[in-house]
Order: structure tokens, then sequence, then C-alpha cells
């Protein structure tokens, strides 16, 4: 990812002095953008945004201003702010450019086929979301990522691919496993309209982020079982394992089960982090096959209101 970043910076030119065929430098081309945009509308605000400090700030607003590109003018609220604005030249120069920015993009994704550009176009918004997140759930950051909660077409299918792919290439689970998770993900999903169950499946567009489930029935005695967890690798570290878990205990509080359950296996450290900040601790554990590798099997329960 790193070397990727680097690739990128050098060829989207940010290494040269002028950035985006101007001959301002990059501070002052990310300035005529957020001003035209309306992201910012003062010099504080453009600080924060660009993480500059406030002698820096003064400098460049100054040279905007003196250059002809940017309007300052007293905030009529706030005495002590002032609002900037884009003159007519600082339009005009945005309009160049936004076309510069354009025509290097396309010539760039032209290549690719549309599947490609979507990943792209995914993978970037949620890589940028996360730097200015910083610990926030991605979910009340990101545009165009969506939990929805019970059946969704295709959703089957993608939670057994995920799992399969994964614990396929991490732990060697094989055709027992996969077909495990698909068939009885498939007969759970037959009992999907009982309120006592339901799934949460977190999305970009089609993608499928992550999902987690919760069987009301199958335990009986007011026990829920917590099943199928499963984050896509692109996704992880993105805290969509968190809020998909908040879900699920939540909506066991919700029910008044008196306890939640969930069967995994020894080594899957990230989500035993996780089942253990919600409250979950481990019961019993002892070795088994029933997912087709022998494994340490672990038996974690969270009781009601924890």
């Amino acid at each position: 990812m790193r070397a990727a970043s680097r690739h990128i910076v050098r060829e989207l030119g940010f290494m040269q002095k002028g950035l985006a065929g101007t001959e301002l430098s990059p501070s002052a081309v990310h300035t005529i953008i957020e001003l035209g945009y309306g992201t910012v509308a003062n010099a504080s605000d453009l600080g924060s945004l660009l993480h500059l400090e406030k002698s820096s700030v003064s400098r460049l607003v100054q040279k905007l201003e003196n250059d002809g590109l940017i309007e300052v003018r007293p905030d009529p609220i706030d005495k002590r702010s002032r609002v900037l604005s884009l003159t007519q030249n600082g339009q005009n120069l945005l309009d160049e450019v936004e076309g510069f920015a354009r025509r290097q993009l396309h010539s760039a994704l032209d290549v690719l086929s549309a599947t490609d550009v979507s990943q792209i176009e995914s993978g970037l918004i949620l890589f940028a979301k996360s730097l200015s997140t910083r610990g926030e759930r991605v979910t009340d950051a990101v545009p165009g990522v969506e939990v929805q909660e019970g059946y969704r077409s295709g959703v089957i299918g993608s939670v057994a691919q995920l799992h399969a792919t994964f614990y396929s290439k991490h732990y060697e689970f094989g055709a027992i496993f996969e077909r495990k998770v698909a068939s009885e993900m498939s007969e759970f999903m037959g009992r999907i309209d009982n309120p006592l169950n339901t799934t949460f499946s977190a999305y970009v567009g089609d993608e499928l982020l992550g999902s987690v489930s919760l069987d009301g029935e199958d335990l009986g005695d007011r026990v829920s079982h917590l099943r199928w967890f499963i984050v896509n690798p692109r996704a992880q570290g993105m805290g969509i394992g968190n809020l998909l878990i908040d879900k699920a205990t939540a909506f066991a509080d919700d029910n008044a089960f008196d306890s939640t359950r969930l069967w995994t296996f020894k080594g899957l450290d990230a989500a035993r982090h996780l089942y253990e900040k919600h409250s979950f601790t481990l019961a019993n554990e002892t070795p088994g096959m029933q997912w087709g590798t022998e494994v340490i099997e672990q038996e974690f329960v969270r009781q009601r209101g924890a």
C-alpha cells in the first residue's frame, strides 16, 4: 500500500513544482478546490482541513488574495473570523484544475474494466475515510456504506464465499466447511421472518463488507446463537466488525434473551478481541472436527445486558 501510494503521488505530479497544471503550491490548489466545493468558508476551517498551522494559513490566504484568486472579508457574525470565497479568476482557475484532473483520471481508468474501476472507487473511499475518522465507525463517515437488516438477495452466497475463501487460505478448511455454512445459513434464512432471528450485513454498493446473524430459535430456552460472523479482508480494521457485533448484542438485549452463545476456534485473535470487548467470556474449549479440520473449538457466552 505504501509503495502504491508513492507511485500514485509521483504519477499524479504531486512532487512537481506546480500541481494540476498550475504554478501554485499543493496547499494553494487544495484551497481553491475546497472553497469552490463549499467545504470550508473561513481561514480557521481551512487550517483544520489542510492540517496547517495558523501562520501558514495566513501566508497562504494573503498570497491567494494578492493573486486575485480569493476574496477575504470579515465574518458578519464573528468579527474575529474571516470569510473566504473565490473571485471570478479563482473560479476560472478551479475550472481549469477540474478539467486537468478529469483528463488525468480518464487517461488512467479508460484502460480498466467497469468492475476494476468500481473496486478502485470503493477502496479509495474506504481508505480515505479510514485516515480521517481516526477510530470512529466507518459507517458514520463513509459515503455509500449501508448496514442492512434481514435477508438481501445474494447474502447467503456472499457470506458463504467470504467464509470459504478466508478459512481455506488461512486454516485449510475445505468443502465440508463451505457446505456447512451455505446449507445451515440457507435453512436459517427460511426462518428469518421470525422476529427472534436477524442478520446484519454491511455493504458498499453490492459488495459485502461483513455480516453477522442472531438465531433465536435453534438453542431454545431464551438463548440466542451468534452465527456466521465474517468481515471482508478488504474492510478489516475499518470498524465494520465492531459495528456488527454492537448491533447483534443490542438485538439480543432488546429481545430479552438471557444469554448469547457462539462457537469458534482457538487462534482467531482479532475476533476474540471483539467478542471479549462486548462481554463474551470463554466458557469451554475442546478439540473438535465439526468444521472438517481438527481445531481447538471454543464456546463463548455473554449474559443479558452485560
